[in-house]
């Protein structure tokens, strides 16, 4: 999978079912696998965006368009 593909789908919380935001980056370890996918926040239009980090472990599954996390982990 590209991270090309991955910035096309919204990041879901399975708990609360609400969307998170988008993948806009991702954080490498020194020997090449994914730590953390960097996720922009967007509220009220773009206004107010913000970024956060979700960890590799968090995620539950990487779907067609969506992907689910578990922030509670």
């Amino acid at each position: 999978m590209l991270l090309s593909d991955l910035q096309g789908k919204d990041v879901i919380d399975i708990i609360s079912g609400g969307k998170i935001g988008s993948i806009i980056d991702v954080l490498l370890t020194k020997d090449g696998k994914v730590e953390e996918l960097s996720i922009q926040k967007r509220r009220f239009l773009f206004f107010n965006s913000s970024i956060t980090s979700i960890k590799w472990t968090q995620i539950d599954k990487i779907g067609k368009d969506v992907i689910l996390v578990n922030v509670t982990n």
